[in-house]
């Protein structure tokens, strides 16, 4: 996972014409909640990848094009599924609330 920076992941380096990128943040109460898990789920639910947030709730997946579920864990919060699109050349920019 890239590091966080001030108004979001920076995507220095990445060249987003070339990738798939799924990225967001998780908050509870407007608040930015660090070490929870968002775990990338298939089409069929399969578990494919998992990432910590960022102290500022940060997570980045780079993915295939397709359907996609992020989940979040955290703590003091029910399972949470969002449905997300990636495509090539797209950065799919999600906000979870807790």
């Amino acid at each position: 996972m890239c590091g966080a920076t001030a108004g979001g992941l920076s995507l220095d380096g990445v060249n987003v014409a070339k990738e798939a990128i799924i990225q967001g943040q998780v908050l509870r109460d407007s608040e930015p909640v660090g070490n929870a898990y968002v775990r990338l789920l298939d089409a069929t639910g399969e578990f494919t990848a998992e990432v910590p947030t960022s102290a500022s709730g940060h997570f980045r997946f780079f993915a295939h094009d397709g359907e996609w579920t992020l989940r979040t864990l955290a703590p003091k919060a029910l399972p949470s599924d969002r449905r997300v699109r990636a495509q090539t050349g797209v950065i799919a920019e999600i906000l979870i609330s807790l």
